[in-house]
């Protein structure tokens, strides 16, 4: 009896400390295609994480703090889907779909400034190695620690 106790509270405390997503099934939005999306944005660098062509969709609630800055309500979405570039012309055009992100404003995750960040392969299945904290949330911490943590602008967006 001791044990099965015992390990109740072990299995309680653990609960605790997981990141949320470690027990939750993370997806991408359903119809996010249809929400507000940017216009095209090409990134030649081939030394920049963003290298490629993205669009940024945003839901109607995300939309009208993007326009007016300001702090996300919970639930805000962003998604961002990435190409590659493929060479027609001599110039850069759209390639095949690379990767799908998601940044979702949750409060459960302190580790990333209260943003849940996950990526997606083309086929929109969640990548569970990504690590959200050194792979996204140190550069929005550095470069958007004042816009709560969103690094893209509007401006950027039309």
């Amino acid at each position: 009896m001791k044990k099965m106790i015992a390990g109740a509270v072990f299995l309680a405390l653990s609960a605790m400390v997981l990141p949320v997503g470690a027990a939750e099934k993370i997806s991408l939005p359903k119809g996010y295609e249809k929400w507000d999306k940017s216009k095209e944005k090409i990134v030649t660098d081939k030394n920049s994480l963003f290298y490629g062509i993205h669009y940024i969709y945003l839901d109607k609630k995300t939309m009208s703090t993007y326009k007016a800055g300001g702090t996300y309500p919970e639930g805000s979405q962003f998604v961002v889907v990435f190409y590659n570039i493929k060479n027609e012309g001599g110039k850069p055009a759209k390639g095949k779909k690379n990767m799908v992100v998601l940044m979702k404003k949750d409060k459960r995750q302190k580790a990333t400034g209260g943003w849940l960040f996950a990526g997606f392969t083309p086929e929109g299945k969640h990548n569970a190695t990504l690590d959200p904290v050194k792979t996204c949330f140190e550069c929005h911490l550095k470069d958007a620690a004042k816009t709560d943590f969103v690094i893209s602008k509007y401006s950027d967006f039309k």
